[in-house]
C-alpha cells in the first residue's frame, strides 16, 4: 500500500479529533532499550512522536490484521502490537501505570477496521431483535365500554322504591305503602264481643 508521506504528516498533526494521546516508551529497532516517545491515536493510526509539539512525527503503526497482547516477560506495563501476517513485526511499549497501559490497549484494541465492523454488525442485530420484540408485543387496544340495551336499563330509586313496597316501619303497626289514611271522617272501631265498665256487652 502507497502511502503519501506528506499527506500523512499533514493529518498527524492536523485538527483532526484524536482518540488517545500521551507517552508510552517503545523499544527501539536497532537499539533493544526503551525510548519515550510522544503517541498520537487517530482512528486506526498510530504516530509516535520525538517530543510533543513537534510537526512531524517519527512513525506511524496502521492497526489493521493486529493483536494487542500483554508484554509478561518485558517491562512492568509492559503491551505488545503483533502482527499476524508471515513476517510481521511486533511494536512493544511500556505505559506509566496500570490503569495507563490498560486504557491504551482497550483503545488500540478497538481502532482497528475489523473491530468497527464486528460492532456494526453487532449492533444491526440487537436493532433486528429490538424491532422484532416489538412487533410480537403490539397488542390491540382496550375496548371501549358498551352501553346495554334499553331493555336491561334500570332506575337505582325506583328500584329502592319498589323494594321498600310491603315492608313494616319501625314503631308502627301499619305496613307502609298498605295503609290508607282518611282525613276528616271518624273511624268507628269493631264494638263486638266489648263489653262496657258495668259489665253488659255491647249489642
Amino acid at each position: 500500500m502507497k502511502i503519501n508521506e506528506k499527506n500523512l504528516c499533514a493529518f498527524a498533526t492536523s485538527a483532526t479529533p484524536i482518540d488517545r494521546e500521551g507517552w508510552l516508551s517503545k523499544r527501539g529497532d536497532v537499539n533493544k532499550a526503551f525510548q519515550k516517545r510522544w503517541f498520537v491515536l487517530k482512528g486506526n493510526l498510530l504516530f509516535y512522536f520525538d517530543k510533543k509539539g513537534d510537526k512531524e512525527p517519527v512513525g506511524v503503526v496502521i492497526l489493521e490484521g493486529c493483536t494487542i497482547e500483554l508484554a509478561e516477560d518485558e517491562e512492568l506495563f509492559s503491551f505488545k502490537i503483533v502482527f499476524q501476517c508471515e513476517g510481521g513485526r511486533s511494536y512493544t511499549l511500556c505505559a506509566e501505570s496500570q490503569s495507563s497501559m490498560e486504557a491504551w490497549m482497550k483503545a488500540l484494541a478497538c481502532a482497528g477496521y475489523d473491530y468497527m465492523k464486528l460492532m456494526v454488525a453487532e449492533l444491526q442485530r440487537q436493532l433486528n431483535e429490538a424491532e422484532e420484540a416489538a412487533t410480537n408485543t403490539n397488542t390491540p387496544l382496550a375496548e371501549e365500554p358498551k352501553v346495554p340495551p334499553r331493555g336491561l336499563r334500570y332506575n337505582p330509586f325506583n328500584r329502592t322504591q319498589e323494594n321498600n313496597m310491603g315492608k313494616t316501619v319501625p314503631g308502627s303497626r301499619h305496613r307502609q305503602g298498605g295503609a290508607k289514611i282518611h282525613y276528616g271522617q271518624s273511624v268507628r272501631p269493631d264494638a263486638r264481643g266489648v263489653s262496657d265498665s258495668h259489665g253488659l256487652k255491647t249489642p
